[in-house]
């Protein structure tokens, strides 16, 4: 069978990459892709505008497309799930509908009131004048967000009233975030420990993935500006057996109960983002996709077929469905160009040292190939992937894995997995 993979980032390396090595596979096509997926056996990369549904539909029948994975969370929140299907293309993902979860912080919160799903006291404003009022009202720190998609980047942490002023000026008024700012939501400021719960979703069947743990600040020790990831680690202790069941009962269940009373049951990857303290927790987020950087290292532990599994939920058999995972831990370490997540430099040339190691794998992100060479082309640009029989032999080989590639302004952090193995 073919497969098309939507996206162009380290997700979307990581899902074809993973599909490709499915025995029923022949060819995974890639739209746009990166330089990655291009050098990968069995990828291709396709040039279609994907906001262009029927081009997209259109290579898919040309093709005989058995399936369609869409990774980023844009062409969810368009309707490029919807438009597929009317066709009759198998597509992995939510509805346009079901994906306001992520497409809408305040859709969210409404939508977590509603089912009685744990989360931070929240107001939500779509005007300057009044966001700037509630900002008398409440403690500091607080967390500002914007509403709309921001790629990762629309959270803002402020640990004053000025800072929080400067949030809404910097969204309202400068349009950083342009449409995405349109409105805001102030939430109550969490602390704990953060952690990725991910699952494969079809309705009110689930089958939660390996456990993870993102670090989306830019700099050591969770420091800087909010990214859309700098590393992450599976599986994540914090998430034990007990916790396990708590998210279930708690989150992942009235979600999806919550979401068939809507009218807009849910396929697809399901990723609740979470803050847990003292044995309890609290939704930060929603996602409608597989994260990024989690998905590197959560399918290098993935024993069974991601093909199989897309096409289980997709024909609501997840019931009969079961996945096998590596008990080895796994660590993904994001290599990003100096000055992200804001102003940096493209078209920097790369070398990369050829690593060909079991259990080691460099994820391609931002970048391009021309003429044969690797250029960068985004903020994030790979992410430096491996196994371990521990958390610490993981980390050790990613950062090891990380020493082989070079360009100008190449940065990562240096304690991705640290709390893990704390």
């Amino acid at each position: 069978m073919n497969i098309l993979v939507i996206g162009s980032g380290g997700r979307e390396h990581a899902l074809a990459w993973k599909a490709a090595q499915d025995q029923s596979v022949f060819e995974v096509f890639v739209c746009p892709g990166n330089a990655g997926t291009s050098l990968e056996n069995k990828l291709s990369n396709i040039s279609i505008n994907i906001n262009k549904f029927k081009d997209v539909k259109d290579f898919c029948i040309e093709k005989n497309i058995a399936l369609v994975i869409v990774g980023p969370e844009q062409p969810l929140v368009d309707g490029l799930v919807d438009y597929l299907q009317k066709s009759n293309i198998k597509t992995f993902g939510p509805s346009s509908a079901a994906a306001q979860l992520e497409g809408s912080k305040t859709f969210s919160k409404n939508f977590f009131v509603k089912y009685g799903i744990p989360t931070a006291n929240y107001a939500a404003f779509s005007n300057f004048e009044s966001a700037k009022d509630h900002l008398n009202k409440i403690p500091y720190p607080t967390v500002v967000k914007a509403d709309g998609l921001a790629a990762g980047k629309g959270v803002i942490i402020c640990q004053t009233k000025a800072e929080a002023l400067q949030a809404l000026v910097s969204i309202f008024k400068d349009n950083t975030f342009g449409i995405a700012g349109a409105s805001v939501v102030i939430e109550e400021f969490l602390s704990g420990e953060e952690a990725s719960f991910i699952a494969v979703v079809s309705k009110d069947k689930i089958i939660p993935l390996a456990t993870s743990q993102d670090h989306k600040a830019v700099g050591d020790g969770d420091v800087g500006l909010n990214t859309g990831g700098m590393g992450a680690y599976s599986p994540a202790p914090i998430v034990d057996e007990r916790m396990h069941k708590k998210i279930l009962n708690e989150v992942m269940q009235p979600t999806m109960h919550g979401l068939i009373n809507e009218g807009s049951p849910y396929l697809g990857f399901l990723y609740a983002g979470l803050m847990i303290k003292d044995g309890e927790l609290k939704v930060l987020e929603f996602n409608c996709r597989f994260g990024d950087p989690e998905t590197q290292p959560i399918l290098l532990r993935l024993k069974s077929s991601l093909v199989e599994l897309c096409i289980a939920a997709i024909d609501d058999n997840l019931d009969n469905h079961k996945i096998e995972w590596t008990k080895q831990h796994a660590c993904g370490v994001v290599i990003a160009s100096e000055g992200y997540p804001e102003n940096y430099k493209k078209n920097n040339e790369v070398k990369i040292k050829v690593i060909d190691l079991d259990g080691v794998k460099l994820f391609h992100a931002g970048t391009k190939l021309n003429q044969n060479k690797i250029f960068t082309s985004g903020g994030r640009v790979f992410c430096a992937t491996a196994l371990g029989n521990n958390l610490r032999e993981a980390q050790q080989k990613a950062y090891s894995l990380v020493e082989s590639v070079a360009f100008n302004g190449a940065f990562c952090r240096k304690d991705i997995g640290d709390k893990g193995i704390r």
